[in-house]
């Protein structure tokens, strides 16, 4: 069996509606550790960025402290797919507007990174802003206008309606 060459990395950010310890956001924090260990277990699942506490939710991002980062790097994107729209984590995406505030410029970008990278913060700061400003491109894309690894030609691909980033 031969290595694979490259992993895909996914970063996705959210603005939060209320502070993380509120009762609003009660049921998203509850679940976070469960999330956390089913993509941990996932099929194709290579990596998370997480602080002591096991998660990212006290990592800074763009220096806004009502933002919080996931950020993770999976074998391709169907198992990526495939975790986000199964099981627990469909059900708290589902939620995302309960705790989430709706935001117009893009909060989710994807790209391909050399097998072993693990990306920084700023990494993914800058594939974002690079998103927003030029669109998907294969140094920074989405679910719906994917890259292969090395190439550039762009692929469509179905993201079930409702539960899709807006870019």
């Amino acid at each position: 069996m031969t290595e694979t060459a490259y992993e895909l990395a996914q970063v996705n950010i959210a603005r939060l509606k209320a502070p993380l310890d509120s009762p609003r956001l009660k049921d998203f924090v509850d679940n976070l550790d469960p999330v956390n260990a089913d993509a941990d277990a996932a099929d194709g699942f290579v990596w998370r960025l997480q602080d002591e506490g096991g998660d990212a939710t006290d990592i800074a991002v763009f220096g806004d402290s009502w933002l919080i980062i996931n950020m993770s790097v999976w074998r391709d994107t169907g198992t990526l797919t495939a975790f986000m729209y199964r099981g627990r984590h469909r059900e708290m995406l589902a939620r995302r507007r309960e705790w989430f505030e709706r935001v117009e410029e893009a909060m989710v970008a994807l790209w391909w990174v050399p097998a072993g990278h693990r990306p920084t913060v700023a990494e993914a700061e800058s594939r974002l802003l690079h998103l927003r400003t030029h669109g998907p491109t294969p140094y920074a894309f989405t679910l719906r206008t994917s890259f292969l690894a090395g190439g550039a030609e762009p692929l469509t691909g179905e993201v079930p309606e409702g539960l899709g980033c807006s870019a």
